[in-house]
């Protein structure tokens, strides 16, 4: 029988900025872990349905409660503008400012379980949002995964179809509309049929529950301000992981990216039969794998001068 999962909700502030916090655990959540993982989101979602989607089923949709199972303490945390998060100021919510969100969110994980380093894995422009913290920030990522990344925009069907309806975008202020229409067409853009309807509906209205709208800033910036981080300036361990059908960003573009990476310590994997969402794909267990083999991975012993051939 699975250990029981515990999840506690937490509260931290970012000047007059009130963030969500959401953690899970088994046991005790400093007692004998194997690391402390943040989970970033993506643009048009907050974080719960992301990476805790509940559907009736498939127990191991729920990314946080499979890692949590598997002994991590695991975190997520709804940028401004989303989900529980505060949404009064008259902003964007760019990547920058999505990058704050993790410093403020890594601050109160560190005061409140002393957690060292972290764990980071975001998806989409969450990803870039991931990359621009750990840029900003060295030593306090232990690991990072960008997932869905995208770097410069070059060679990305997706980022050329958004710029299209970008004026109609802003517009609107400083929100885009969302509704459950919008979380299917996710599914259908790249590559349909990578997804489980009943993951796909139980996402839509998980998403819907908490959002009809959602910031503009991270679109503005993947469709007219890339790139954001600079690779030379990410020094720990990286996976860039791209899905075979994923339509963000062009391979050569994250080749290139992947090849700038100052740390030895990285990784590139193509991930068959995914698409965009990555945790809500078919293949999900495969995304997992991919990812929990990442975070387990023994640090390396780097030979001296005398020792290298």
């Amino acid at each position: 029988m699975s250990q029981p999962v515990t999840g506690i909700e937490h509260w931290t502030n970012k000047g007059d900025v009130r963030l969500f916090l959401w953690e899970k655990f088994t046991g005790e959540p400093t007692a004998g872990k194997r690391g402390t993982i943040l989970f970033i989101h993506g643009s048009s979602m907050a974080s719960q349905p992301t990476f805790d989607l509940q559907v009736p089923g498939l127990p191991d949709v729920a990314v946080m409660d499979v890692f949590a199972r598997a002994g991590y303490d695991c975190w997520c945390l709804d940028n401004e503008g989303y989900g529980r998060s505060s949404k009064h100021r008259d902003i964007t919510c760019d990547i920058s400012n999505g990058a704050d969100d993790i410093a403020a969110a890594a601050d109160y994980i560190e005061k409140t379980r002393q957690a060292g380093p972290l764990l980071v894995y975001g998806i989409s422009s969450g990803a870039l949002k991931a990359a621009l913290f750990a840029q900003r920030n060295p030593g306090r990522v232990a690991r990072l995964a960008l997932d869905a990344f995208v770097w410069t925009g070059e060679g990305s069907p997706t980022l050329a179809q958004r710029r299209k309806k970008l004026p109609e975008y802003r517009a609107a202020g400083n929100r885009r509309p969302i509704d459950r229409a919008f979380v299917h067409s996710i599914f259908t853009r790249d590559h349909p049929g990578t997804a489980d309807d009943r993951v796909v509906d139980a996402f839509a209205e998980a998403i819907t529950a908490l959002d009809d709208s959602v910031p503009i800033g991270t679109y503005i910036d993947m469709c007219l301000h890339l790139p954001v981080v600079d690779p030379k300036k990410i020094t720990c361990p990286t996976i860039v992981m791209r899905g075979q059908y994923d339509g963000i960003a062009g391979v050569e573009d994250l080749l290139e990216f992947f090849r700038l990476l100052p740390n030895p310590d990285k990784q590139f994997a193509v991930m068959p039969g995914i698409a965009h969402a990555s945790f809500q794909q078919k293949n999900y267990r495969l995304v997992q794998h991919i990812l929990a083999s990442f975070f387990a991975q023994p640090e390396p012993v780097y030979l001296g001068p005398a020792e290298e051939h």
